[in-house]
């Protein structure tokens, strides 16, 4: 039975099971008691993997927060720059997980329409565990972009994830003919950028604590700026 004035205390414990690695270097954008929310670079892991063991951001995490357990909501590929939230908890986990908006932001070859949306279902290609394709068997999924800018090579765009599927922006985006600078999987030229060109810049959610809308943002990458001469 609990009575008034009584005092209720919710502990919740914790243990991280990944190597500490305070070698790395992974700026933190935005921190709270539930949440924080990195800055990741190109070429870190978010997860450890047969070929990464100890160098990727859960590694990082694991050397910050030696007490707690690496969740993070969102997950970006190796070699994809930006935000990436982690919660400090299962409850936060929870209560985050598809919760946060994201804006991406990336350069695609040629120039695009100044704006459109690109539905075209998405599957894996069988030998392969880590590409992906359009397939009509595939799972539903919607990219929403927008053109912010462009020069004679490449144009570089605002992007809205409707669903969430892996490699989505890389896979529609060279579906419609025009692939990420750097994005050598799939059909992308590497003379100016060794790289995928695509940087998560923007999280917006709501703390649940609080009530208050929090919006997070990440400068671009330079080695993307430097597609526009800086100029973006």
């Amino acid at each position: 039975m609990v009575y008034d004035g009584d005092e209720i205390i919710l502990k919740l414990e914790d243990s991280s099971f990944l190597e500490p690695n305070g070698e790395l270097e992974a700026v933190i954008a935005y921190e709270d008691e539930n949440v924080v929310i990195f800055n990741k670079p190109s070429g870190m892991p978010v997860h450890p993997s047969i070929k990464h063991q100890g160098d990727t951001l859960g590694n990082y995490f694991a050397y910050l927060y030696p007490e707690l357990t690496f969740r993070p909501i969102n997950r970006l590929d190796s070699d994809t720059s930006g935000l990436c939230a982690v919660a400090k908890n299962a409850h936060s986990a929870n209560l985050l997980q598809g919760n946060i908006e994201k804006v991406y932001y990336a350069v695609a070859e040629g120039i695009i329409e100044e704006e459109g949306v690109i539905e075209a279902p998405i599957a894996r290609v069988q030998e392969s565990i880590i590409v992906r394709c359009v397939s009509e068997d595939g799972q539903r999924a919607v990219t929403h972009y927008k053109r912010l800018a462009h020069n004679e090579r490449f144009s570089f765009a605002e992007i809205h994830l409707e669903t969430g599927r892996t490699h989505q922006i890389r896979v529609h985006f060279s579906h419609i003919g025009h692939p990420l600078a750097g994005d050598d999987m799939y059909g992308g030229g590497l003379d100016f950028i060794n790289r995928q060109a695509l940087h998560c810049g923007k999280m917006i959610f709501t703390d649940y604590v609080s009530g208050e809308k929090i919006t997070v943002v990440a400068e671009i990458s330079e080695d993307i700026k430097i597609l526009f001469n800086g100029g973006i």
